[in-house]
């Protein structure tokens, strides 16, 4: 079962509006559910960067905005969402809100969708009561050692790293290496709150509030019906009925992780757009000149990411819509490190809470960009192969 909500009490009015994240009524709908998780992430920015960690009433409003079912089958309750719309509101969270909770938000929707891969009376242990679980998941790269039992599961033991928002998850999805005849191979297997520790390790630049700690199993047993292999995800189920379970996870797993990163930049710019119209500049040649340059690749960045997550719920899967679409994430986040370090350098505010904001999305998206799924030569590569050929090389 979830995790109760957590109890803030400096929030009672906020968290009164989520007190049932099970379910939408009429009068609260998803997309108003979305813009107050905007509003309280916005108010908890700070006190987030300075924890390291979500508010425990940021994460609720997360879950109620429907984050945690969007890629969720419907069978379970779930939305089967599109990655386009994901995109879409997780850009428009870390520009309204907060990029640290707009990370968590993809991950929460990108880990509902690993899990989619548990076979059935796994999924149904997950879902059964509620599609709105709190799934994290260190998947990459895999670690520990998942053992076989003679009669079935796994002893899971190990340490791995990066689980953002594990500490609060009701569920976490560990790879580890399992031996095996022709040699290991990655395991992803789901373990239960209580059945994991975590450590308190995240001491990133930037994104710091998305608390993405270690997670550690002390000979766990794990039984069969809570685990699947990792190439089975990777590669996606083609015969699935939703196209967001059929992709491969390469597909759109960068497009997710760039779009907190277009909604920081987004949010820089309005900031330093502000301070340069305040006032005139001695400079005034280079700030327009900045103003001009930085907003056309926020624009070029915007409409990259969009094209891509369209292409990514609509377009037939082949080796070629994979590449282009890895190379697009990537060459996304590097437009907007580009747009916002041009910011940051020009000027901007200097002094009180809107400096210390400019710099904290200024790190931020460079953090977004150091994500290894956002590495820039094996997405080249990958694209190599698939245009010129794989003995390209």
């Amino acid at each position: 079962m979830p995790r109760a909500l957590l109890d803030d009490t400096d929030d009672t009015d906020d968290t009164a509006a989520f007190a049932d994240t099970a379910a939408f009524d009429g009068a609260a709908t998803l997309g108003d559910a979305a813009a107050r998780a905007a509003t309280i992430a916005a108010r908890d920015a700070d006190r987030a960067d300075q924890e390291r960690r979500l508010a425990g009433h940021t994460f609720d409003a997360l879950v109620a905005a429907g984050f945690a079912r969007h890629f969720v089958p419907r069978r379970w309750g779930g939305t089967e969402g599109g990655f386009a719309d994901l995109v879409h509101r997780a850009a428009a969270l870390a520009e309204d809100g907060c990029p640290s909770a707009a990370w968590c938000a993809a991950l929460l929707a990108a880990h509902g969708r690993f899990a989619a891969f548990l076979p059935a009376r796994g999924q149904q242990e997950l879902w059964g009561a509620t599609p709105d679980v709190r799934i994290a998941a260190a998947i990459s790269p895999p670690a520990g050692t998942a053992e076989p039992l003679p009669a079935g599961g796994w002893r899971l033991s190990g340490q791995w790293r990066y689980a953002s928002g594990v500490d609060f998850a009701d569920w976490v999805l560990l790879a580890a290496w399992e031996p095996s005849g022709s040699g290991p191979r990655a395991r992803v297997l789901a373990l239960p709150a209580g059945d994991f520790a975590t450590r308190q390790t995240w001491d990133a630049d930037g994104l710091r509030g998305t608390g993405s700690n270690s997670v550690l199993a002390d000979s766990v047993l794990v039984p069969p019906h809570r685990s699947f292999l990792l190439a089975d995800m990777l590669a996606g189920r083609r015969d699935a009925a939703a196209r967001c379970h059929a992709a491969p996870a390469q597909l759109a797993g960068g497009l997710l992780l760039a779009a907190p990163a277009l909604g920081a930049a987004r949010r820089a710019l309005r900031l330093w757009s502000q301070w340069a119209g305040a006032a005139p500049h001695r400079e005034a040649d280079a700030v327009h000149l900045t103003l001009a340059r930085s907003s056309a690749e926020a624009d070029a960045a915007r409409l990259l990411l969009a094209d891509a997550a369209r292409r990514a719920d609509t377009d037939p899967v082949t080796e070629h819509l994979v590449a282009r679409n890895r190379r697009d994430a990537v060459a996304t986040v590097d437009l907007l490190v580009t747009a916002v370090g041009r910011l940051v350098r020009t000027g901007g505010p200097d002094t009180g809470p809107e400096a210390g904001e400019l710099q904290r999305l200024w790190r931020d998206v460079r953090t977004v960009a150091s994500h290894g799924a956002l590495r820039p030569q094996p997405a080249a590569d990958a694209y190599a192969a698939a245009v010129l050929g794989p003995e390209a090389g």
